[in-house]
């Protein structure tokens, strides 16, 4: 579900985060596809790495990855740090998904189990496409890159007011 809910959460956030980081409209796309191009390019890498190294480290660096790049892009300050944050996002998320479609894959048998299993795993990838759209919409603009992130404003460091991204101050 994180992996797509970042695809949708960002695009209702474009306009926003143009204006603070003094994108130009052109560049503005490099924030949509400095995630998708590592996501994508790296998904097969992924999966390998899962099979060589153990599908419960690959997830847990997966998250690690994803949680300092969703951070780090949070807190960016300039457009060239949130292009390199969504980067370092979209290889997470290319360890991340592979690693957890063979966890629950390996841990229910098969039949029912895994039949169940899978629909719930497809289920959350699906409804975080939905998620991320509602979530922007509903915060009305004030969603920047990934949810959950505080970001404080330290007196004279950083730009803009304290908040929890995703949610109206």
């Amino acid at each position: 579900m994180i992996t797509a809910l970042d695809f949708t959460i960002v695009y209702v956030a474009l306009p926003e985060i143009g204006r603070e980081l003094g994108f130009s409209s052109a560049d503005l796309q490099w924030v949509v596809s400095a995630y998708a191009v590592p996501f994508g390019g790296f998904l097969l890498l992924g999966g390998r790495l899962s099979d060589l190294l153990g599908r419960r480290r690959m997830f847990v660096l997966g998250m690690l990855l994803y949680g300092v790049a969703s951070l780090l892009g949070g807190l960016a300050g300039a457009a060239g740090l949130l292009v390199g944050a969504r980067a370092l996002q979209g290889v997470g998320g290319a360890v991340l998904m592979p690693a957890t479609l063979s966890l629950v894959v390996t841990m229910f048998e098969e039949g029912r189990a895994r039949n169940r299993a899978m629909t719930v795993w497809a289920v959350c990838g699906a409804s975080g496409m939905s998620v991320g759209g509602l979530a922007g919409w509903g915060a009305d603009g004030d969603v920047r890159v990934g949810g959950g992130v505080l970001r404080e404003r330290a007196a004279g460091c950083g730009r803009g007011r304290g908040r929890v991204l995703g949610a109206r101050a």
